[in-house]
């Protein structure tokens, strides 16, 4: 059976788009709703020229109740029934309140070989520590940030004039060749890791 996917953003969504562009012909998922918590994202008016539903939940007047907020999201997802939740450049910690029910069934991408460099600015704490290789890491979502075990790992050598934005311009490119790789075989129930290149 098709499984039904919701796309987590808080931005242009550059991965959503990447994750979208794949669920096509034998893929075992499609989109069933692009979420984000910001209204005027990029990626909302895209997915909404491409004909996929969307919902928006602004977390500013939850403030610092983030059960609450997470309980308006948990309602929105509802009408559209996902089976899987892919966190695509979403901006929001979730508790685990969240996480737990969602366990086996919410994967992020994050821009770093976990378990190295957790949270943000992984760029510029790769170049820091003078590491000679970076990527990125697709894992399965648990109340700890970025932790959870790991699906799949795309690296590539650092060079010697990398800037912290040069960086993450490529590791973006594989960021959208990674994940939708992952997800097309977590949609199928196939959690072993997958590493690019291959």
């Amino acid at each position: 059976m098709t499984k039904r996917v919701a796309i987590f953003i808080s931005g242009g969504g550059s991965n959503m788009r990447a994750l979208v562009a794949d669920m096509t012909g034998d893929h075992p998922a499609r989109p069933a709703v692009v979420f984000s918590n910001n209204a005027d994202a990029g990626g909302i008016a895209w997915a909404k020229a491409q004909g996929i539903a969307t919902a928006v939940v602004d977390h500013r007047p939850f403030g610092t109740d983030r059960a609450a907020f997470e309980a308006a999201v948990s309602a929105a997802l509802e009408l559209h029934e996902p089976d899987i939740i892919c966190l695509a450049g979403f901006m929001r910690k979730l508790t685990a309140g969240f996480t737990d029910a969602w366990a086996g069934r919410m994967i992020n991408i994050h821009p770093s070989l976990l378990p190295k460099y957790k949270g943000l600015n992984t760029h510029a704490r790769a170049l820091a520590a003078g590491d000679s290789a970076h990527g990125c890491t697709v894992h399965e979502v648990t109340a700890a940030l970025d932790d959870g075990p790991i699906l799949g790992q795309a690296r590539l050598a650092i060079a010697p004039d990398d800037t912290p934005d040069a960086l993450a311009a490529r590791v973006l490119v594989l960021e959208h060749q990674l994940y939708p790789a992952v997800l097309r075989r977590f949609a199928a129930g196939d959690t072993r890791l997958l590493e690019l290149p291959r």
